[in-house]
């Protein structure tokens, strides 16, 4: 059984980890970590693909989860031209840029890698996945996560299995289970790229829940990520 995480940051940095660290740091130290103990083959626990609201979310659950993510966004997304009135939270509405831009800002707070690029292919390789993008690099990851949006060209030319979708306007999807996963090992999918609502407040929710059954699988127990409120200061002194 591989080591939890918070034991593999302490053989890594040869101290313990106080209980009582502020989470932030903690994430931070995961991420460290994490790079440390794969060496010098970079293999990130989850590279998502596409950077709309479904990706962001995922990125967030990832990240603040402790899972080495990447993020690869060409930034052509449909939410870019969006003006959004019915996104929770935000009752004046909220532009679709800046939607985008506050999504990326929360993922990469909460630890994940952001790179604006195209990703032209998407392969396994023994025992992993190996992302190509148009300018060439490579990305390797044990899982992938497709927030895809409407244009699901790149999982059809990788061998996915695919199916005509049934909302408004979206021609076709990627075929996933009831958990996200596609039909290649190690793939997920979600968002309108796996056949939910367009509409940005159910392609987060769908983008997380998709992460949290990635992380639940990764870790080997149900993810529940939950904080709390300080307590208020007693009056009374």
């Amino acid at each position: 059984m591989p080591r939890p995480v918070g034991q593999r940051i302490e053989m890594v940095l040869g101290t313990r980890i106080p209980r009582l660290a502020c989470p932030e740091a903690v994430r931070l130290l995961r991420s460290a970590a994490n790079t440390l103990v794969r060496g010098s083959r970079h293999v990130y626990d989850l590279a998502i693909v596409g950077g709309g609201s479904a990706g962001a979310s995922a990125a967030t659950f990832a990240g603040r989860a402790g899972l080495q993510t990447v993020v690869l966004d060409a930034d052509k997304g449909m939410t870019r031209r969006a003006m959004i009135y019915n996104h929770l939270g935000f009752p004046e509405g909220i532009t679709g840029p800046d939607l985008v831009d506050r999504g990326q800002e929360q993922a990469v707070r909460a630890g994940a890698e952001w790179v604006k690029v195209d990703v032209a292919s998407v392969e396994r390789r023994d025992d992993g996945l190996v992302l190509t993008t148009e300018d060439g690099r490579a990305f390797e990851a044990r899982n992938v996560l497709l927030t895809l949006g409407a244009n699901v060209d790149l999982a059809r030319q990788a061998g996915l299995e695919t199916r005509p979708g049934t909302e408004p306007r979206i021609r076709e999807i990627v075929a996933v289970d009831a958990e996200g996963k596609s039909s290649m090992p190690g793939v997920w999918a979600a968002g309108t790229a796996a056949g939910v609502s367009v509409h940005t407040i159910v392609t987060a929710g769908d983008g997380a829940r998709v992460a949290i059954n990635i992380i639940s699988g990764q870790k080997g127990q149900r993810h529940v990520d939950h904080d709390v409120l300080p307590p208020r200061p007693d009056p009374a002194g």
